[in-house]
């Protein structure tokens, strides 16, 4: 039951719409515009930078409180001190599948950059963070496209998280979820995918 209780919190906190629900205090469905996705990248540019970075902390903070949550609640329960990593990995988990398919929503979310980004903040050593943080950084320098960008801290996230454990400071549960994390954002990026093999995909280009 504390399982189940923790995945369903975290599914629906992580499940709050905020790219949508800021489109809709500027009149606007993000679902209807730009890639039709809800999450901070499609905020940016539809609703510009303020509202654009506004949804990325909001997405980022309901995964950092999801897991954040679940650590806490297994240092107030009896007993259950050994399955905070383990709790923490479910909220993780389901926080990332309340953002990328929000009951709300009929299911239709971000692609779970912005949330991952706070699960992995909370979750893992903050060098996991930063190896994700500078490939990211890097690859957006570079090519201005988000989507690459994204991809590149996704494969990062494992890759790092790797290391680490085989370094000894790291495990098998944080591992594993990284690993699935990598392969969720692979698959909310298909369509972004086909769009560069095709050479469609839309950059991120300076103003003058």
């Amino acid at each position: 039951m504390i399982y189940f209780a923790t995945a369903l919190g975290a599914y629906f906190l992580g499940s709050i719409p905020w790219g949508w629900l800021a489109g809709r205090l500027k009149g606007v469905d993000l679902r209807r515009e730009g890639s039709g996705s809800t999450g901070a990248t499609n905020a940016l540019r539809v609703l510009g930078k303020p509202w654009g970075y506004t949804v990325f902390a909001l997405d980022a903070l309901k995964g950092w409180l999801a897991v954040a949550g679940a650590f806490a609640l297994a240092r107030q329960l009896p007993g259950w001190e050994s399955h905070a990593v383990w709790l923490g990995v479910v909220a993780a988990i389901c926080a990332v599948v309340g953002h990328s398919y929000p009951v709300w929503l009929r299911f239709q979310g971000g692609k779970g950059i912005a949330t991952s980004a706070g699960v992995m903040i909370a979750l893992f050593h903050p060098a996991v963070f930063l190896s994700g943080l500078t490939v990211w950084i890097v690859l957006f320098k570079s090519t201005r496209y988000v989507s690459v960008a994204s991809l590149g801290a996704a494969v990062a996230l494992p890759t790092s998280a790797a290391i680490l454990w085989a370094l000894g400071d790291g495990d098998a549960p944080r591992t594993g979820i990284a690993f699935a994390m990598c392969l969720v954002a692979v698959w909310r990026h298909r369509s972004n995918i086909a769009r560069l093999i095709a050479g469609t995909e839309k950059r991120f280009e300076k103003k003058p």
